[in-house]
């Protein structure tokens, strides 16, 4: 099954609070957080479909992993700030799938985007790490 663009559907969204250790000495969230955000809304995602990443380890031998990322960093979310991260399928092939996540703010200036990235995830043989396809099950939960 060749990788195709999706319907869209609506995205998964997942709360996030910003802590002191999300911040940087300007008192905005580093950069680099934004990515454990998305991380955290995708696993999210995942256990929403019943998935838990541990089990799919266990039951089938494979695992994600990140392979690639795209972020555009809009404007700075700050300390306390409640966010809405959200996670969506762009793309479903036999061996990754591409997410659409954005990062919007709820307090304060509600709806804001603040980040938007393009995710990745390859699916892997976990004894091996090389890239495997996904067994047609995890396939059919996957799609929207």
């Amino acid at each position: 099954m060749p990788s195709l663009p999706l319907a869209t559907a609506p995205p998964f969204g997942f709360s996030v609070r910003v802590y002191w250790e999300d911040t940087d000495a300007g008192g905005i969230v580093f950069y680099a957080n934004y990515l454990k955000f998305f991380e955290r809304a995708r696993t999210e995602w995942l256990r929403s479909l019943g998935l838990e990443q541990r089990a799919l380890k266990e039951t089938t031998g494979g695992l994600f992993v990140v392979s690639r990322t795209h972020m555009n960093y809009l404007t700075p979310a700050r300390l306390d700030d409640l966010l809405h991260v959200t996670a969506s399928v762009s793309q479903l092939g036999r061996s990754s799938i591409t997410l659409a996540q954005q990062a919007l703010l709820i307090s304060k200036q509600a709806g804001t985007l603040l980040c938007e990235g393009s995710i990745r995830i390859g699916w892997v043989d976990a004894a091996s790490m090389r890239p495997a396809r996904m067994p047609q099950s995890l396939l059919e939960r996957l799609h929207p």
